[in-house]
């Protein structure tokens, strides 16, 4: 969904739309899950190609910053696909707004 979040008990939490990585305007597609293992959420996302971005993966960067709205959080960035897109990944709340299901009168979210 352009721009949004997908919400559902128990399901992966998705977004796509526009975000910063390390201070780079790119285009997200991501999805999050809560692991009861641990406690947390887990994140990955797919950056669209951007070559300010592919160049900082192939002069060896990983560790970045994530900034969706006004959030923001670490990640780390993964290799260059053949259509030139990166994999983003992280461990706690995502950089997209997620809403408890909770938080709604009937669990919906």
């Amino acid at each position: 969904r352009a721009g949004g979040c997908g919400r559902g008990r128990g399901a992966a939490v998705s977004y796509d739309g526009p975000a910063t990585v390390a201070g780079v305007p790119v285009r997200l597609r991501g999805s999050a899950r809560f692991e009861p293992h641990d406690g947390r959420f887990h994140w990955t996302a797919r950056i669209a190609p951007e070559p300010r971005i592919a160049a900082l993966v192939r002069a060896g960067r990983r560790e970045v910053t994530v900034v969706v709205g006004d959030r923001s959080v670490p990640a780390r960035l993964g290799e260059v696909d053949p259509w030139g897109g990166i994999r983003l990944t992280g461990a706690g709340g995502p950089p997209w707004p997620v809403a408890d299901p909770d938080d709604t009168p009937d669990g919906s979210g």
